[in-house]
Formats: C-alpha cells, sequence, structure tokens
C-alpha cells in the first residue's frame, strides 16, 4: 500500500463506508446528505472522486458490477478501518472552525446599508428555527432507539449550536446584545447555569 495523505473528505468516506458497508459514490451522497452533511460542508462530487483515490491507496476495495448499471461498490479494507480508526484515537487540536456567511456580512456591515443588519438577523433566526426544527424532529424519531445513541451526541452539540446562534440572532434583531452578555455573565459565576433569560 502506498502512502496517501487523508483529508477530512477521506474520514467522511472512510467514515460512512465503516457505518453503512459497501457503498456506491451515490449511497454516500445521499448518506451525508443525511448526516454529517448537516455540520461539515464539502464539494459533493469529491465522494465520487474520493473513493476511488482511497482505493489506489488500498484503503477501500472497488467492485464493479459486470453489466447493467455497472455501479462501483466500496467497501473498507483492514488497512482503511486501521486509518480510520488511527484518526479517532488521535489529538485534535485545530480550534472550532466556523465558514458562516451570515456572520462574515455582520464583520462588514459598516459598509452597508443601516437595513442591512436587522434584515440578516431576520432572516437567520428563520433559518435557525427551521434547522433546529429538523433536528428535532431527528431527535423524536431516533432518540429512542439504542443503535443510533452514538450518533445522537452529534446531534445534542447541533442542536446546542443552532439554540445558540437563535439566541444570539434574536437578541440582535431585538437590539439586547447586552442580555446575553449579562447571561454568560451569570453562567460563568455559576457552572451550569442556564444562558438564556
Amino acid at each position: 500500500m502506498s502512502t496517501v495523505r487523508l483529508s477530512p473528505t477521506s474520514y467522511v468516506v472512510l467514515g460512512m463506508i465503516a457505518l453503512r458497508g459497501p457503498s456506491t459514490p451515490y449511497d454516500l451522497k445521499r448518506a451525508v446528505g443525511h448526516s454529517v452533511g448537516y455540520f461539515w460542508n464539502f464539494p459533493h462530487a469529491q465522494l465520487y472522486s474520493e473513493p476511488e483515490r482511497l482505493a489506489a491507496a488500498g484503503l477501500l476495495t472497488l467492485s464493479v458490477e459486470d453489466s447493467g448499471r455497472r455501479r462501483r461498490t466500496y467497501s473498507l479494507t483492514d488497512s482503511g478501518r486501521d486509518a480510520l480508526r488511527a484518526w479517532l484515537a488521535s489529538p485534535t487540536d485545530e480550534h472550532f472552525q466556523m465558514r458562516d456567511i451570515a456572520e462574515l456580512k455582520l464583520f462588514f456591515n459598516e459598509v452597508g446599508e443601516p437595513g442591512n443588519v436587522p434584515t440578516l438577523a431576520t432572516e437567520q433566526i428563520k433559518q435557525h428555527q427551521e434547522r433546529i426544527a429538523v433536528y428535532e424532529a431527528m431527535v423524536e424519531r431516533f432518540g429512542g432507539d439504542p443503535a443510533s445513541r452514538p450518533r445522537m451526541i452529534t446531534l445534542e452539540l447541533g442542536l446546542e449550536m443552532e439554540y445558540a446562534a437563535l439566541r444570539f440572532w434574536t437578541a440582535l434583531a431585538e437590539g439586547d446584545l447586552d442580555r446575553l452578555r449579562r447571561a454568560r455573565e451569570r453562567s460563568t459565576a455559576t457552572p451550569g447555569a442556564p444562558t438564556s433569560e
């Protein structure tokens, strides 16, 4: 097996195949769209090219149908599973990254028109409310399933982030960012205290 540099997308592919079993690139695209795609965004075209690269490196095996659509199905090799497990066990020293267009627009708001920020806040409130509804529906649907419990942890983190963003944009829309500051001060003075009023 040749040494290959693995990217986060490589680990997404390896991890999805580890969870789902043998998968076509289309299977991966659908699975990512209903799972990690909510919090890890990348061009889905990579789900068609990356499995081939990982197969060439010996981390996946490839089987192609003899007839019909000649679908390409990838399976995890022992080396692929070892690489995935080593990555999962390695320390994560990178700080949380967020690429949020709304936050970028907010940063440059003084260059725009005065009405842009309230409009942006209103749009963001709606988007975060919609995402919260999607996540809460997932909790309702899968929360009682013991097999889903390990993945529900990630969903809880997603909900916390969405609620935090909703609190921020709501306070901004209401012109009351001081309320958020006071709530933060109380929660740091009293660990475990709620962060909203």
